[in-house]
This record gives C-alpha cells, sequence and structure tokens, in this order.
C-alpha cells in the first residue's frame, strides 16, 4: 500500500496556489502586481500583511493567485513587492 499518490505533490513541483491572500490583480482597484486585496474585501490588512511570510516560507517558484496572472519570479519576490505596495 502507497503512503501517499504516487506523482509529486504541487508543493515539491514548486507551485502555490496563493488564493486571496496574495493577487496580482485586484478585482476592487483594478491594480496589478502583487498585492493584497483592498480593504473593502480585507477584515485586517495589516494581519493580511503579516501572513505573506508564511506564503514566503513555502519558496515556491510559480504563485497561481485568485485574482490576476500567475507569477512566475517566485513567491519571495512577490511578498516582498505585495509588502511595498500596501494595503489599498
Amino acid at each position: 500500500m502507497l503512503a501517499g499518490p504516487p506523482w509529486p505533490s504541487l508543493r515539491e513541483r514548486g507551485i502555490l496556489f496563493s488564493g486571496d491572500a496574495l493577487v496580482t490583480m485586484d478585482p476592487y482597484t483594478q491594480r496589478t502586481g502583487p498585492r493584497i486585496v483592498a480593504g473593502a474585501a480585507t477584515a485586517d490588512s495589516a494581519l493580511n500583511l503579516a501572513s505573506l511570510k508564511q506564503l514566503a516560507d513555502t519558496r515556491a517558484g510559480l504563485v497561481l493567485p485568485g485574482h490576476g496572472e500567475p507569477w512566475t519570479r517566485g513567491i519571495e519576490e512577490a511578498v516582498t513587492i505585495a509588502r511595498a505596495n500596501g494595503p489599498a
């Protein structure tokens, strides 16, 4: 019996689904590039920004956000840019 699936997991392949935690297009402001979703849809923008560390810790090379284009330059760079962009 196998302990897990016989194919590599998405994490092993360096793929991260960031959902709305980090997007590359804010559907509320239409701004593009890595960022958190605008305050209109984020209950706690400061907590959202702080949680980006957990995404960065995955060290994924490909980020598939909930909104916007895939980010191919790695999660660490996406998080750095999102923090610099700050809350909308």
